[in-house]
């Protein structure tokens, strides 16, 4: 039993670590990544963002954006099994939190735009229209990601520290 103990706060640590990572990430791009980019031409804009969404896609930012999701969908249920345990729901709830609000969010709503403002040529007409919106859009679905990350984050520690 210890040993299952054990293993299951190394997997409480790498989700907290991971969330973290990832809260991280999305707060730059909250705070001032987004801010910076509406700051250029749109022409410029348009192709800065489109090179980011090129280059996020690399082995170790999406280890630690994939991996963390595996691990929490993997928490989420072992939760469930142990729901008599003490604080299992703040594994819970950090897991939904980082499955739904920033897996999920990124998956529903920040791919479709990024995919959108692939299609564009960043000095066409079509693509300076769309990057009034995609900002603002983005940016807003962003704000979410980072929120439930950092939540995710709190809520993992207290299972860890309680």
């Amino acid at each position: 039993m210890a040993t299952v103990d054990h293993s299951f706060f190394i997997l409480k640590l790498f989700a907290l670590l991971g969330c973290g990572l990832i809260a991280g990430v999305f707060f730059a791009f909250s705070a001032f990544v987004m801010n910076a980019l509406a700051r250029l031409q749109p022409t410029n804009g348009i192709a800065a963002m489109q090179l980011i969404n090129i280059t996020v896609i690399n082995p170790l930012f999406m280890t630690v954006f994939l991996g963390t999701g595996g691990i929490c969908i993997f928490l989420l249920i072992s939760s469930l099994l142990r729901w008599h345990r003490t604080n299992t729901v703040y594994v819970l709830v950090g897991s939904l939190l980082y499955l739904i609000g920033t897996l999920g969010v990124t998956i529903f709503f920040n791919v479709p735009l990024n995919e959108a403002l692939a299609l564009v040529k960043p000095d066409s007409t079509d693509g300076v229209k769309l990057w009034t919106t995609y900002l603002n859009d983005w940016t807003f679905w962003n704000h979410i990601r980072a929120a439930a990350a950092i939540a995710a984050s709190a809520s993992l520690t207290l299972a860890i520290c309680s």
